[in-house]
This record gives structure tokens, C-alpha cells and sequence, in this order.
């Protein structure tokens, strides 16, 4: 062998230093932060990038514009507690232990807290984790947010507040409704949002060199509609309730483009995974003016589990990593996301008996399959009077069907209704009639998935759910 000459013995080494050096800095990168937005009660409609033409929503557009957009994206529930409970978890809501809403009252049930969290996930694996909004899964000290794996807290336990006076207004007498880390306090007069954006964009500042998870809950569209002067004049023109809606969206919409700004202030855009999504449809309770949001060409509203109430805005951004300007055709679930954030951070899911799949091969490629061959959703317990859906490929089945305010539904069509999605996805016509073997295989995959939570059902579900089969 012939001798090395100098320069290249000199080289060899410098390189092998360098690596030396740069190897173990590698190996130490942090992983990338998580933000979780979720709104309240936004319709399926309610965002430019989703078809609205008459509202303005350019933080949620300019997020879609940079990731990945979902046209099939689903909710794991109708209604607030229950949708978040499938979110924080992975699981069903059935399976996660809340089938409809905690109490607002300080003391109530919420969410079992042996159940596992994204926040616990993110926390064992060393990440430090806020939320910041509305919780609406327990007011019980084991259910409140710091007890299920955040590090800091700040918002309101129920299901809604004035956003001045932070008084839960919708059960007499009025009682005041704002915690930080578990602790009353009191900010009379402070704008609730204001307030998340200050808690958040400290907590930021302060963990921006190790990786943090938050949890933005807006408690925005959902009423009462209080948006900002100058929305309220920029839709003054808007038919009412739309004009209040709209005004509280837009209001909504500004708050998330400044917590997004303070993210690329801090320099980690690049290094931040955001995820979006509406809880469930828009309201059209009474508290909600009987309306105001649009579930554009989709039937239903919040608590229908036509699509309307499930089918939803979701997307998800990482700049640099993820594809920007994406649109994604394939069916997706709310309780996907922890799979996903786990996969894509290289954080160990500690509880893997869950019900959502990783979208990542999806978000990598538009051929890819969906996760999903079957959905399940269920609300209001197992007893045989629960509304409850299962969708299959293109088909959808429904039972004990809630539309409010109702249309054209017969009683044939509250009890069964079937829809097929490819040919009409505005669920307008049951077929239910026309394919009984369709019914019949939906149906028993319903059965199948309720029998195997047997042991999760209160002795007067199983009860109520034995006599119906009788």
C-alpha cells in the first residue's frame, strides 16, 4: 500500500474531527413543536379555503395554503366533549369514556382520567405542554387539564363564558368560569381570546429552545356571538344571524394568525407542526340565534350526525416537511391525529389501543390509501335510543337521526337513514329501502363494534340496548 500523502492524512483527520463534532449535535436535535388549533362549533363550510365567499378567514386559508388540506375530514363527534375527548386520545369517544358532554358545574364527571392524553404522550417523552382555552372535560381537580398532562393551564373548565365577564350564563345562578393552573382568578373585562393569545405566546417565548405542545382550544364561533367592532361593521350587510357569525369567526380567525405570527417571530415556523380543526358543526340552537354558520352543500348541523355536524375543516402544516398546498380526498378522523403527531415526531404512543391510524403515508402522498374502511360514531351512551352512524366505503348508515331543525324526515327516516356519499353527499334521499342488504351489513357492523364495547356501556345502556333487541 502506498503512503498517504500529507494533505490527505491532514484531511481524513479534520473530517473524522468535524464528524466527531457534528454527529452527536445531530443526533440532539430537538423534535419538532406541536400546536393544536381547535374551534368551536365552526360550520363545515366557515373558511374561505372551504368554499365560503362571503367571510374572511385568512390565517386559516394561509395554513391551508402552506399544508395539507382535507376534504374528508371527520370529527369524533357531533357535539363538544365528547368530539375533544376523541381528539385528546386516539379512542372513540365510547372507548375513551365520554359519549356526551362533561359538566359545566365545578364537581362534575368529565373525562376519566385514567384515560391517556396527548398532552401525557408529549410530556413523557419531554416536552413541555400548555393549553390554553376551553377545556369542557371535566371540573373535577383529577379531570382538569394539569391532572391530564399539562404543565400549564389557562382557561374555562365548562362549555362556554361570556368572554368580558368569563360567567358561565346558561344555568342560573351565573357562575364564574376562568382557572389558571387549576386556581380561580379573576380578569374582569379582558377579551377571553386576548387573553389565550398573551398565556400562549409567553409560553412560547419561555420553551422556545426545547420542544413544546400546545393545545389552543378557541371557545370561538361558539355563542354567544360577541366579535369585534370592526368586524361587526365589515358584515354589517350580511343577513342576520350570518352578520354576528361571521363577526365572531373573523374575530377568531385574526387570534389565530397572531398566535401563527408569533411563531414565525420566534423563528419556528420550520420547526412547529400545526394541526386544525373545527370541534363539530355549526349551532343552531336558540343561544346561537337559531343559526348563523353554513354547512355549505352538507346536511346537518351540530349534534346531527349527517355530515353537517361531523364532516369538517382539518388540516395539518409543517413547512418544509409536509407537502404546502396540498389538498387530501381521503377519509380521515379526528382521532387520527395522535397516530400522526406521534409518528411524525418520533414520540412513543403510550396507550397503542386506539381507534385512529397514522396519516402519515396520506400526507406524504395523494395515491395513498385512506386508513379508514369503516368509521364509527356513537352519542348519548349505548341504550338503544343513541344516535349513532357507521360509514363504509362510500356508504353511511344512521340510526335514531337528530336534525334541528328538522326538514323533511319521516319516521322511517329517523329510524334508519341511508345515504351513499359518491352519488349524493348532500344525504338528501334515504335508500335505505332500496338496499336492505346494504343496511343489513352496516347495520351488523354497528352491532358487531357495540357488542365488543359491552363492557364499557352503564348497566342501563346494556339493559336498555337488551330490551331493544328483544
Amino acid at each position: 500500500m502506498m503512503p498517504r500523502h500529507p494533505a490527505t492524512t491532514h484531511a481524513l483527520v479534520w473530517l473524522a474531527l468535524v464528524n466527531a463534532l457534528v454527529t452527536p449535535l445531530l443526533a440532539a436535535t430537538p423534535p419538532p413543536n406541536v400546536i393544536v388549533i381547535l374551534t368551536d362549533d365552526q360550520g363545515a363550510a366557515d373558511a374561505g379555503c372551504y368554499g365560503a365567499k362571503d367571510l374572511e378567514t385568512p390565517a386559516i386559508d394561509a395554513l391551508a395554503a402552506r399544508g395539507v388540506r382535507f376534504t374528508q375530514f371527520y370529527s369524533a363527534a357531533p357535539v363538544c366533549s365528547p368530539a375533544r375527548a376523541g381528539l385528546l386520545t386516539g379512542k372513540y369517544p365510547l372507548r375513551a369514556g365520554l359519549t356526551g358532554n362533561a359538566s359545566s358545574q365545578p364537581g362534575g364527571k368529565g373525562l376519566p382520567a385514567a384515560q391517556v392524553t396527548m398532552a401525557e404522550m408529549f410530556k413523557a417523552a419531554g416536552y413541555t405542554t400548555g393549553h390554553f382555552g376551553k377545556w369542557h372535560l371535566g371540573y373535577r381537580p383529577e379531570t382538569m387539564p394539569n391532572a391530564q398532562g399539562f404543565d400549564h393551564s389557562f382557561g374555562h373548565m365548562g362549555g362556554c363564558i361570556d368572554n368580558f365577564s368569563h360567567f358561565f350564563y346558561w344555568q342560573g345562578p351565573n357562575r364564574h368560569d376562568l382557572y389558571l393552573n387549576g386556581q380561580e382568578i379573576q380578569r374582569p373585562g379582558r377579551h377571553f381570546a386576548d387573553m389565550m393569545l398573551e398565556e400562549a405566546t409567553a409560553f412560547m417565548s419561555k420553551h422556545r429552545a426545547q420542544p413544546f405542545f400546545i393545545y389552543f382550544a378557541l371557545n370561538m364561533p361558539h355563542y354567544p356571538y360577541q366579535g369585534d367592532p370592526k368586524w361587526l361593521e365589515r358584515y354589517h350587510h350580511l343577513p342576520y344571524p350570518r352578520n354576528l357569525y361571521a363577526a365572531f369567526l373573523s374575530s377568531c380567525d385574526e387570534r389565530i394568525g397572531a398566535l401563527l405570527k408569533k411563531v414565525e417571530d420566534l423563528g419556528l415556523r420550520e420547526k412547529t407542526i400545526v394541526v386544525f380543526q373545527s370541534d363539530n358543526g355549526h349551532s343552531t340552537e336558540e343561544r346561537a340565534h337559531f343559526g348563523g354558520g353554513s354547512a355549505g352543500r352538507y346536511r346537518g348541523q351540530k349534534f346531527s350526525l349527517f355530515e353537517g355536524g361531523i364532516r369538517l375543516p382539518g388540516i395539518v402544516a409543517w413547512p418544509g416537511q409536509l407537502p404546502a398546498g396540498a389538498v387530501r380526498d381521503q377519509i380521515a378522523h379526528a382521532c387520527d391525529w395522535l397516530p400522526t403527531l406521534a409518528e411524525l415526531t418520533g414520540v412513543k404512543i403510550i396507550d397503542a389501543d386506539l381507534d385512529g391510524k397514522s396519516l402519515v403515508p396520506v400526507l406524504r402522498s395523494a395515491n395513498a390509501p385512506s386508513p379508514h374502511a369503516v368509521l364509527h360514531w356513537l352519542v348519548g351512551g349505548g341504550g338503544a335510543r343513541a344516535q349513532w352512524a357507521v360509514r363504509a366505503g362510500d356508504w353511511k348508515l344512521i340510526s335514531n337521526v337528530s336534525e334541528a331543525p328538522a326538514t323533511n324526515l319521516t319516521t322511517v327516516d329517523k329510524k334508519l337513514f341511508l345515504a351513499n356519499l359518491a352519488t349524493d353527499v348532500t344525504e338528501s334521499r334515504n335508500l335505505a329501502g332500496q338496499n336492505p342488504e346494504v343496511v343489513q351489513r352496516l347495520q351488523k357492523l354497528h352491532d358487531d363494534w357495540l357488542a365488543a364495547q359491552s363492557s364499557l356501556l352503564t348497566d342501563d345502556e346494556a339493559q336498555d340496548r337488551k330490551g331493544n333487541e328483544k
